[in-house]
């Protein structure tokens, strides 16, 4: 099949993914084949190319945001049919019996294993997943749209649960819950979405004037460039934007007890902290670690029922070293996603 390695990592403009051959992947014990159709472009998988994140497999495939069809069953493959449309996202694998598995925590797996890193991701024809982690993907929502979900949209989910504001968003009487985002790519969009249909007020806090002509027409209660101090305190924050020197900002931006949520698997350093200005009165930093299959469940249905969808740039998924290079350049807002071409 045809497909894109990341042959050597290093700077997007030095070329570091190819378009290669490799042999067909066949589905193991309890992993279903599935052909792609369509796979959206995350932040992580520039990461992978640029070897921000260390390589784990040599000429890895990336991505991990796949909308395909079951097209071959594994041996004991269970609860999917020839044909079903599936969803293929980061979390690939855990061992199931540690501590933190048996505790609902997944994510945490020691033995955790990734797709687009650790394994061949969905810039490709093919790919397998076992089936206990492969989504059912909801009716109504096309290929293209519904992509984005599978890793923007719930790392986003998993980030807003870890402010907390989910256990008490405000709705009741008295002023809504205050959420600042710091960055406002494929995830921030979607999280802004799913946060302002829960009755949370969303301040955005991002470069870039296409993103922040997004976020006003998602219904941000105030839009300013990253280094802005908000209207209001935050009750919460989210950093996004995968820099270190706006921990300190949305600290600052925090209301007494507030808590920074810090999405993403890569962060440049943190400036040192001021303890009075940016920690103290309660406040906490709360690192997100990928997310358990229950998030994305969770995630999946919710944006169903309120209409979440990501703002899309649909390219070929022969022009997938295209689609990064725009990713690392900041030419378009929301989410790109790779349409198979190959």
């Amino acid at each position: 099949m045809r497909a894109w390695a990341v042959s050597e990592p290093g700077p997007i403009d030095t070329r570091p993914l190819r378009l290669v051959d490799k042999p067909e992947p066949r589905p193991a014990d309890g992993e279903l084949l599935v052909r792609v159709r369509a796979c959206g472009v995350c932040r992580t998988d520039l990461h992978v190319a640029e070897g921000d994140l260390p390589v784990r497999h040599a000429d890895v495939t990336p991505g991990h945001e796949v909308v395909g069809e079951v097209v071959e069953l594994g041996p004991g493959a269970d609860g999917f049919s020839l044909g079903d449309r599936v969803g293929v996202a980061w979390l690939h694998h855990t061992d199931g019996t540690c501590d933190r598995c048996l505790r609902g925590a997944e994510n945490l797996c020691a033995a955790s294993v990734y797709t687009g890193w650790d394994v061949d991701g969905g810039y490709a024809e093919l790919v397998t997943v076992p089936a206990a982690f492969a989504y059912p993907l909801p009716a109504g929502i096309d290929d293209v749209s519904i992509a984005p979900l599978l890793c923007a949209g719930i790392i986003g989910y998993r980030a807003l649960r870890r402010t907390g504001l989910l256990d008490d968003p405000g709705t009741g009487p008295g002023r809504p819950k205050r959420l600042g985002l710091y960055g406002f790519g494929g995830s921030a969009h979607l999280c802004a979405q799913l946060a302002i249909a829960l009755g949370i007020e969303v301040h955005v806090l991002t470069r870039g004037e296409q993103s922040r002509r997004l976020a006003a027409d998602l219904g941000a209660a105030s839009v300013g460039d990253a280094t802005d101090v908000p209207p209001v305190l935050l009750d919460a924050a989210i950093t996004f934007a995968p820099v270190g020197e706006l921990v300190p900002v949305a600290m600052r931006a925090l209301d007494r007890g507030g808590v920074l949520s810090i999405a993403g698997i890569h962060l440049t350093d943190v400036p040192p902290l001021n303890y009075e200005r940016e920690l103290f009165y309660e406040k906490e930093i709360r690192s997100v670690t990928a997310n358990t299959r229950a998030d994305g469940a969770e995630f999946l249905t919710l944006a169903a029922q309120h209409g979440v969808r990501a703002t899309t740039h649909e390219y070929p998924m022969s022009q997938a070293d295209r689609a990064l290079a725009d990713l690392a350049a900041g030419r378009f807002d929301g989410a790109a996603v790779l349409v198979a071409d190959l």
